[in-house]
């Protein structure tokens, strides 16, 4: 799962907890492009992505997008929600064909009562994402633009890249350059600059609509410089 900043999967609750939450969870899917709910929302509950692939952005006047989540199957997504209450902080959005199961927060404030343990968990959540905010802030306001689309490209390429039979890493078509460019918080024409440098380079190629990284180790090279 690359996850800049938000969401998680819940994998170290107990497993028996984890089963009676979403024992009665309703299914729902969404075709590719759908939107799952959007900034100011009601915050009636949280979602578990089964199978597919999800965006987490922030939207501002300024900057049309920030994405600041990409999630695959098995993640989380809109649990604050369940703690507080409050409405929708960032807008979802299915990259692929999506099937999730809907938690409500009436269902969950149930069960937490029930187990008490479950906050001491959600609590060590919540510091591993602050955590994980604190070095996300950091690369915006120290790294320069190209070690920040480095970052963008490296993150997509463990956790969606597929290696090729010649130790390449292909990244999936549904990753537009757009796309990378709101993860990095890089200007798309800058993005676009970038990437077509590192072409040159040999350190990154477009092909039929996806980018395939040729150079692992260079790219590396850009965030560490």
């Amino acid at each position: 799962m690359v996850e800049l900043s938000i969401s998680g999967t819940w994998s170290d609750l107990p497993k028996e907890i984890a089963s009676e939450l979403f024992a009665g969870a309703t299914c729902s899917r969404l075709k590719a492009g759908e939107t799952l709910f959007e900034i100011g929302d009601a915050g009636d509950g949280c979602y578990r992505l089964d199978t597919g692939v999800l965006k987490v952005s922030l939207i501002s006047p300024q900057v049309s997008e920030r994405i600041v989540a990409i999630l695959t199957s098995g993640a989380i997504v809109g649990d604050l929600a369940v703690i507080d209450g409050l409405p929708r902080s960032a807008s979802v959005v299915a990259l692929t064909n999506c099937e999730l199961r809907f938690l409500s927060q009436v269902a969950f404030d149930r069960l937490a009562r029930e187990h008490p343990e479950t906050y001491q968990y959600l609590a060590k959540v919540l510091a591993a994402r602050l955590r994980h905010a604190d070095d996300t802030i950091a690369s915006l306001a120290f790294l320069p633009i190209k070690g920040r689309v480095a970052r963008a490209l490296l993150a997509l390429a463990e956790n969606l890249g597929e290696e090729t039979d010649s130790g390449e890493i292909m990244i999936p078509h549904m990753i537009s350059q757009g796309d990378i460019a709101a993860m990095a918080g890089v200007a798309r024409e800058n993005t676009s600059r970038i990437l077509s440098e590192w072409e040159r380079q040999k350190l990154v190629t477009k092909s039929s609509g996806s980018y395939r990284i040729d150079d692992k180790a260079k790219l590396r090279d850009e965030i560490n410089e």
